[in-house]
């Protein structure tokens, strides 16, 4: 039964890793859907009909493969070639509600299918826009109320006669029922993406296709650095001389994929391009599991090649990939000089120069690494695949990318925030430059350029973004293997009073706070060490200060109960070394080193205690991990529902303007006006020179301006900056993804120089920020209702304890598709 080529069609995975095909069933479809129905037992005949007439095969076929129309849609699921699932849903005589249905075949029962098919179900009716689905089910088939049990949507129940009827209301743009059924998507994705990671990261077997007899080829370093970094499992090469040459690095050598002896859990190709398409093929063909791609150059051919390993199943690193390693099971499928040491540190990157630079450092500091890839075009696995994998690996305590581009930034962002709940993740930041970002169009799409665009996403997800490779590497050093700061107060000891103040600045521009020691503390202090030395913060010993004093110094201050990690600055003398005071200190709370005499930036002084040439870069360090605790400890926000809102409204109004000015345009300040109130955003009446009253409400409110720009990347942004005489300086100064959570709107507030008023300084009340926190996420809730406002520019916007109003409004509106966030899919 093979799959017809007809229709559009998208790729997901099953529970167990498997992919399938899903797309809209028709006509042609008639044929396959009556052989699954016929070849169904009649146990699940009566389950899914209520009866195990013979003739339910043939109107079922019909029914489900019928056009697509209103009330009407059809989705089917073909795993290699084989219809594996049917799901329908028909309108009822209920407005917007329409009946749901769906059959498995009986040895597919316990895959997923049934669970993937309703979540595209769900968007199928959404784009319908259906408000709710119903389903009737024998109340003895327990696995499909399971299914909708575990879908993550809200659920009516009702029970007669062995029957029980459901009905889910669907999840609107933004919300709390919205956020819980994508944390149900989520959960279920990452378990289906693990499952179908273990042949590409944790393979018993690889074949090294292009495996070449010349030493000094790509192919050939791969297999000589599988063989010699101890892999356990099956090793073959794959070469068209293997007659002439029967082993290769110790390894058996076969003249084809075809030739293999086992179907292999990773392929690694080193081939020339044009070879790629069809070696893929043989692979899939021969039940190889996963690709890793080393050849790059592929232009049009890699859509191929992608298509190729979507057909079988393969899950594809590249191409242009540098390879993968997991060095735990003495896998080192890269070309890389040496072998990476095993460790804690996860690492995704696309360029195979960075990562080998990388490994070598993260290998040098004694983190070591837990599992590394090479991406190159990342056509398939990508960072957002790696977070998954880390996340259960057991193995990975840091989580590294240093990738160009994210396929799906609202799905990295999701995933990103939900393993930095357990583990540090690290980037770095591109885009900051004046020759990276491109000039905005006007005034509101200045926010689209890449910094600030990319701050969002890091700053929501709680991503450490480092501006460097080495800044990266010296976050990395202090948070592999350390506890985390409990707050920003540190305690600075140094050898030299200079060293300290230096110290001291660099803790003060990297948001940190020299600790106040408390007076117990600096008493045992004044006992330990020499006359002249100052205990205040920053502890200054003096130069003549020996290795045993010095040691018991930092213990001291450690134990103090007002300090939340030491800074230790230690310039050479001939009286003593203090690396050994550093190193061996009795210390429980995080502990950065400073050697001034140090050539390297960052080494360890001991597994997991580093040590900086320049106070800068620990201070920066410890910046970063004060930080990221914080976002850790935070509360995690909520996408609050908002009473008032009128979106059918807004929706009708922009329709209606698109239908006389299709390609867009400005709205009039009526109805810019019009649209607001559809949100509750309040429109001052006038903002004419007449009025003192309001000019002076203006003059005791702090005045910021509130943006919405469309990008086409990351999807709609809320941004905050300075309002009024301030806005042409400043700008847009902060943004985050929509929809934004009430922890999203503070981080707004705070983000910008209207905060310190807002919060209650110049005797402001707080009422302000809570006022304001209120609109921006009514303005939140707009842009993601309303794809089609490219623009919207709220300028000024008073802030004041009695309320927020917006002195002028510029709205755009354009032709847009709307974003439905329900699909579990491979991109």
């Amino acid at each position: 039964m093979t799959a017809p080529a007809s229709g559009a069609s998208t790729y997901a995975l099953l529970t167990d890793g498997s992919t399938v095909e899903i797309r809209h069933a028709g006509p042609p479809d008639v044929d396959a859907v009556r052989e699954m129905h016929t070849a169904m037992s009649p146990d699940s005949m009566y389950l899914r009909f209520f009866s195990a007439s013979s003739h339910m095969a043939e109107r079922e076929a019909r029914r489900v493969c019928r056009e697509p129309g209103p009330g009407h849609g059809a989705l089917l699921a073909w795993l290699g070639g084989r219809l594996v699932g049917v799901a329908s849903y028909e309108a009822t005589d209920r407005p917007g509600v329409a009946e749901i249905a769906f059959a498995v075949p009986d040895d597919m029962h316990h895959r997923g299918v049934a669970t993937l098919l309703l979540e595209h179900l769900v968007s199928l009716a959404r784009r319908g826009e259906l408000q709710a689905l119903t389903a009737e089910t024998l109340a003895e088939n327990e696995a499909m109320l399971r299914v909708f049990a575990e879908a993550g949507l809200p659920v009516q129940r009702r029970s007669a006669d062995g029957v029980v009827q459901l009905t889910f209301r669907l999840p609107g743009s933004a919300g709390e029922d919205l956020e819980s059924y994508l944390e149900s998507v989520a959960r279920r994705e990452s378990r289906a993406d693990v499952a179908s990671l273990r042949h590409l990261l944790r393979p018993t077997s690889v074949a090294v296709v292009g495996a070449s007899r010349k030493p000094d080829t790509v192919g050939r370093a791969i297999l000589h650095n599988i063989v010699s970094c101890g892999f356990q499992g099956s090793v073959y090469a794959v070469n068209p001389r293997a007659a002439q040459t029967r082993t290769m690095e110790g390894a058996r050598c076969v003249a084809s994929v075809a030739g293999l002896p086992e179907a292999v859990d990773l392929a690694v190709l080193a081939v020339p391009p044009a070879a790629v398409p069809q070696v893929a093929a043989e692979c899939g063909r021969r039940g190889v599991r996963a690709l890793t791609v080393i050849t790059s150059g592929l232009g049009y051919q890699g859509a191929d090649l992608l298509a190729i390993c979507r057909r079988y199943g393969m899950r594809l690193v590249g191409p242009g990939s540098f390879g993968v390693s997991v060095p735990d099971i003495g896998l080192n499928a890269t070309f890389a000089a040496g072998h990476p040491a095993p460790g804690v540190a996860g690492l995704v990157v696309q360029s195979g120069g960075v990562g080998a630079a990388l490994i070598e450092q993260l290998s040098r500091l004694g983190i070591g690494v837990s599992s590394f890839a090479s991406v190159g075009d990342k056509h398939d696995v990508s960072s957002n695949d790696l977070l998954m994998w880390w996340a259960q690996d057991g193995v990975t305590r840091l989580a590294i990318l240093c990738v160009e581009s994210f396929g799906s930034p609202r799905k990295f962002a999701r995933t990103a925030r939900r393993v930095g709940r357990q583990m540090p993740v690290l980037t770095v930041v591109g885009g900051w430059s004046q020759a990276s970002p491109r000039a905005p169009a006007s005034p509101s799409e200045e926010v689209a350029a890449p910094l600030i665009t990319q701050e969002a996403l890091f700053a929501q997800a709680g991503v450490i973004a480092a501006a460097s490779l080495g800044e990266l590497t010296e976050a990395a050093a202090l948070l592999a293997g350390q506890p985390l700061p409990a707050g920003p107060r540190v305690a600075i000891v140094t050898n030299g009073g200079g060293a300290g103040v230096l110290a001291a600045d660099a803790c003060g521009g990297h948001g940190l706070r020299v600790a106040l020691l408390a007076g117990a503390t600096r008493r045992r202090l004044r006992r330990l060490l020499p006359a002249g030395a100052v205990v205040a913060g920053p502890v200054d010993t003096t130069a003549a200060v020996g290795n045993d004093a010095f040691r018991a110094c930092l213990e001291e201050v450690a134990a103090d109960d007002g300090v939340d990690a030491v800074l230790a600055v230690a310039m050479p003398t001939a009286l003593s070394d203090l690396r050994t005071a550093i190193a061996g200190a009795a210390v429980s709370k995080p502990i950065a080193a400073v050697l001034l005499d140090q050539a390297e930036s960052v080494r360890m002084l001991t597994p997991g205690r580093p040590c900086y040439g320049f106070p800068e870069d620990a201070a920066r360090a410890l910046g970063h991990a004060v930080r990221y605790r914080a976002w850790r400890d935070r509360p995690q926000g909520r996408v609050p529902e908002l009473p008032g809102l009128r979106p059918a409204d807004a929706r009708k109004l922009v329709a209606g303007f698109l239908a006389r000015h299709p390609a867009g345009g400005w709205l009039l300040p009526g109805q810019a006006a019009e649209l607001l109130a559809c949100y509750q955003v309040p429109l001052a009446a006038s903002r004419s020179a007449g009025s003192e009253q309001e000019a002076a409400r203006a003059a005791d409110g702090a005045e910021v301006r509130i943006g919405v720009a469309q990008e086409p990347v990351f999807g709609p942004l809320v941004m905050l900056g300075p309002g009024g005489a301030a806005t042409g300086a400043a700008g847009f100064q902060a943004a985050r993804l929509t929809p934004l959570t009430d922890t999203d709107a503070d981080d707004l507030i705070h983000a910008v120089p209207a905060a310190p008023l807002l919060s209650g300084q110049r005797d402001a009340p707080r009422a302000g920020a809570g006022a304001l926190a209120d609109t921006l996420l009514r303005v939140s809730r707009l842009a993601g209702d309303l794809p089609e406002v490219a623009e919207l520019d709220l300028n000024p916007v008073i802030a004041r304890p009695d309320g927020v109003y917006a002195g002028g409004a510029r709205v755009r509106v354009s032709p847009a598709q709307p974003r439905y966030p329900f699909l579990r899919q491979l991109r």
